[in-house]
């Protein structure tokens, strides 16, 4: 309840109670994601607070990396992951991309890089075990996030899904979804958006069962993941 309460009141903070429509799925997705985002605090506290001090005692820097995603009907949220680059990261990148225009254009297609001159070598193995991404349960706690949904993406982004933008705002951005399990980063970007419009179409609990199990198998065999 307290949850739930906090949950209210910060969305009466930011202006977002209107006469909007929920979230796909309502309030079955929503406490499915709060059992779910608990239960796995909980199991994984070992691993959590032991990548923790990894990142930290790897250069001394921020053990988080706050980046602004478009979340449900718009709304901007701060995405947490665990730090995977170095710390000047932006002007690394921007560096990069002046220098090859080959990079260029992939960061132009797809927003990533396979050959990231940004990413730390503990970093490498965060992202292809996916490991990086599990401060996002607090996301999901928050309200911000859902275990199963789109991938969560920057405002750029989201302007190359065209008339299919409703579809992503109409659900909260995922941990895991069907662009995550069928693919990833070996899929092209139409095809991505392909994914996301199917499964708010078609969303059910099952569905999202389905999604999470898969996901296991992808994650250890680090499938489409840079």
């Amino acid at each position: 309840m307290k949850l739930a309460s906090r949950e209210i009141s910060r969305e009466r903070k930011h202006g977002l109670v209107r006469n909007e429509p929920p979230a796909i799925g309502g309030v079955w997705k929503r406490g499915f994601d709060i059992c779910g985002a608990l239960a796995g605090l909980i199991a994984l506290s070992p691993l959590f607070l032991m990548l923790a001090a990894m990142v930290k005692l790897s250069d001394g820097g921020s053990v988080f990396y706050r980046h602004g995603r478009i979340g449900r009907n718009g709304q901007v949220f701060d995405c947490l992951k665990f730090r995977t680059m170095v710390p000047n990261g932006d002007e690394v990148l921007a560096a990069h991309l002046a220098r090859y225009p080959q990079a260029r254009e992939e960061w132009l297609a797809t927003r990533k890089l396979k050959d990231d001159p940004r990413v730390t070598r503990l970093g490498i193995v965060l992202r292809k075990l996916s490991l990086d991404e599990l401060p996002q349960i607090f996301n999901i706690l928050l309200g911000d996030m859902s275990i199963v949904g789109p991938r969560p993406v920057v405002k750029k982004e989201l302007e190359l899904y065209g008339n299919a933008k409703s579809y992503y705002l109409k659900s909260r951005p995922g941990l895991t979804g069907l662009w995550q399990i069928s693919g990833r980063n070996d899929v092209s970007y139409e095809q991505r958006v392909a994914y996301d419009m199917h499964y708010v179409e078609n969303w059910s609990i099952v569905f999202d069962m389905k999604i999470i199990l898969r996901t296991v198998p992808v994650v250890v065999a680090a499938r489409g993941s840079y």
